[in-house]
């Protein structure tokens, strides 16, 4: 899949090997254009004015909540809201579910989720326990690096963590760091059994960018994903919602085209999806989104997917053959289970030095603690080195990674 011609970012850098796309994914020329479209054709203002390009402009936007319906399966456009990105959406849900006083969070809830999480799925949910009193449960992982050990049931894992207390349960769809793929439908039908009106919230950043996402068959209750992460802009993303849900909540900002009717005594809101999105929005942002929607059906998620597997596999068979017991591969060894997310720890080489390095050889990866840090307590390490493959990447990249670590180990071997 030779596809590194639709990213001029490569005619720029032809050297590059990019290897940060569990970060920040690279922007194909569809993109670029339909964004720089929005500026120099129809740059104007969305749901206000009564003029041709405010017009096409605010057709163009809500075109995406329905692309990106169909995209997740969403039953309606109407439950898709536009916000800055997968920590807004998360933010969203935190401040404003469980207001209502007769299912308040209170000091006799429970909120539940796990140590592999992003801190935007992590934080929130901690901070709104410690704020209302709520006891905050963290689930473990197994050896395997999943929630889910082979020798144990989903039930079984849950048993200890969500009872009828539990009011949210917040999880990762896939981990950033692991490139664990956790069996989501699975773990939410457990959940609901032991607690139907338990309300689940899946950070899918890591997911909806390579795997078919369809909401409905997850049984969620909000899914939040980010278009930085999927071809698309910065500083857009996504937050679904079952509608009932959505419009028991009040909302999350207070401003412009999210009002029904303002008078001196009283403020009434408008309806889902556009109570939560106020003020004017990341217009040229949203229209970008629908771009990369469209490009990432064309190439198609499951060739995505394959792709990427056969990348991260020959990666971690290189790695392992090529420096043995001086890497530590992390996340699960069957590859049916994780993405192309492949995080490691070098010798007793430090993560920063390892990326320092590789970026003199125009190679770029993640280093640190990739924004789980109790994940990394967890597995008794500060920092580890991730390389995370997409679409435009391919095996000569992997070579030249391999070729750049072994530099990285001759520096330090002096």
């Amino acid at each position: 899949m030779n596809i590194k011609k639709d990213f001029p970012i490569f005619k720029t850098h032809p050297e590059l090997v990019y290897l940060d796309s569990g970060a920040t994914s690279l922007k194909p020329q569809p993109v670029i254009d339909a964004i720089g479209a929005y500026y120099s054709r129809y740059s104007a203002n969305i749901h206000r004015g009564l003029y041709t390009i405010s017009e096409k402009a605010s057709a163009e936007y809500e075109e995406t909540r329905s692309v990106v319906a169909s995209f997740i399966n969403a039953p309606s456009p109407n439950e898709i809201i536009f916000t800055r990105g997968t920590t807004e959406g998360i933010n969203l849900v935190a401040s404003t579910v469980g207001i209502d006083a007769n299912d308040a969070i209170d000091p006799d809830a429970e909120i539940v989720t796990t140590v592999m999480e992003h801190h935007a799925n992590f934080v929130p949910w901690q901070q709104l326990a410690f704020n209302t009193g709520a006891d905050f449960k963290v689930i473990d992982i197994g050896n395997n690096y999943e929630l889910k050990n082979k020798t144990e049931s989903v039930t079984i894992n849950l048993s200890n963590s969500i009872t009828k207390r539990t009011k949210i349960f917040a999880l990762t769809l896939v981990s950033n760091t692991l490139g664990t793929i956790n069996p989501v439908k699975e773990i939410i039908v457990a959940a609901k059994k032991i607690n139907p009106a338990i309300i689940t919230v899946v950070d899918a950043a890591q997911a909806v960018p390579h795997l078919a996402i369809d909401v409905q068959d997850l049984g969620c209750d909000f899914l939040a994903f980010s278009a930085h992460k999927m071809l698309g802009p910065t500083g857009v993303g996504v937050l679904w919602g079952r509608k009932e849900l959505l419009d028991a909540m009040p909302p999350y900002q207070f401003g412009g085209d999210m009002i029904n009717e303002v008078s001196l005594e009283k403020t009434t809101y408008a309806k889902v999806p556009h109570r939560f999105e106020a003020g004017t929005p990341h217009i040229a942002g949203v229209i970008g989104l629908k771009t990369a929607i469209i490009y990432l059906k064309q190439v198609g998620l499951n060739t995505i997917a394959k792709h990427e597997h056969a990348l991260a596999s020959y990666a971690i068979d290189q790695l392992k053959q090529t420096f043995g017991d001086q890497i530590r591969i992390i996340g699960p060894t069957d590859m049916k289970q994780r993405t192309g997310i492949v995080s490691f720890t070098f010798d007793t080489i430090h993560a920063h030095d390892v990326s320092q390095i590789l970026d003199e050889n125009n190679i770029a990866v993640r280093a640190g603690h990739h924004c789980t840090m109790p994940l990394h307590t967890r597995l008794g390490i500060g920092a580890s080195t991730r390389a995370s493959f997409y679409l435009y990447n391919t095996k000569e990249d992997v070579e030249k990674l391999v070729r750049g670590l072994k530099k990285v180990k001759k520096v330090f071997s002096k």
